[in-house]
């Protein structure tokens, strides 16, 4: 497979990867991806030494058996696709052109996360989940006396406190 990849982009015959969001057909569940190809020396100039990476695996509507696209989310695809950029970065789609160069360096992989770091979940203040924590054990240790005390009520023991 390597030496498939490598092949297609020492020909320049790969434009882009748009990766799609999980779910999106009937039979199956995994992600997919469409790969834009261009015929030997027709790609644009700018995209000449390069494959565009999309990462659109965000952009969908949840529908009762699977995910949809709806007609804004293929649009910004598709301007994404044109411009080679994810404009303002935000509602779930990034854009990245990568040169060949970097491609061959990590063994022709075409993996859209190589390529395109997913954002980082914001990281919360440790001192703040420690208190959080604290009060939830301090709720469960109280929701639990009292639980022992209806037990204990209603005649029922030999439950550990």
């Amino acid at each position: 497979e390597a030496a498939i990849r490598r092949r297609v982009l020492d020909d320049g015959l790969l434009e882009a990867v748009i990766g799609l969001p999980s779910n999106l057909f009937y039979n199956t569940t995994i992600p997919t991806c469409i790969l834009v190809f261009r015929s030997s020396g027709t790609k644009t100039p700018e995209r000449q030494r390069g494959v565009l990476f999309i990462d659109a695996s965000t952009r969908f509507t949840k529908a009762k058996n699977r995910h949809l696209l709806t007609d804004a989310d293929i649009t910004d695809i598709v301007t994404a696709y044109h411009s080679g950029s994810d404009g303002d970065g935000e509602a779930g789609l990034s854009a990245r052109f990568v040169p060949t160069t970097e491609i061959a360096a990590n063994g022709f992989d075409l993996n859209i996360g190589r390529y395109i770091k997913q954002t980082a979940a914001e990281q919360e203040d440790l001192g703040t989940l420690i208190d959080a924590y604290n009060i939830a054990r301090a709720e469960r240790q109280k929701t639990e006396q009292r639980m022992l005390a209806v037990l204990s009520a209603a005649g029922i023991e030999g439950f550990d406190e």
